[in-house]
């Protein structure tokens, strides 16, 4: 099959599929992120024990969320709490969320 100029991505997915766990995993990771933008959206800055206990997610699970999303820039921390022990974040206004 020769490629068509501009369909490149239509021949890409052609040729490489993507297996199902990775389907489903990315379908998770997009779940995970709406709750966690949703909840900050709601509840303003967050540490990580907050957003777990609101989300009802392990902590390891909610450290790899949040990281993720700080990494991609939907999040920035903006200080510590009063104890010097968790960082808050907050959503970045950005167009991003």
């Amino acid at each position: 099959m020769e490629a068509e100029r501009g369909n490149t991505i239509k021949y890409i997915r052609e040729k490489r599929k993507a297996s199902q766990k990775s389907k489903d995993q990315l379908k998770t990771y997009n779940q995970v992120k709406k709750a966690i933008l949703g909840a900050m959206k709601e509840g303003g800055e967050m540490t990580i024990p907050e957003l777990a206990k609101k989300l009802n997610m392990p902590s390891p699970d909610t450290v790899y969320y949040v990281m993720s999303l700080l990494k991609y820039g939907f999040i920035e921390a903006v200080g510590l709490d009063d104890s010097d022990e968790y960082y808050y974040y907050k959503l970045k206004m950005n167009g991003k969320n």
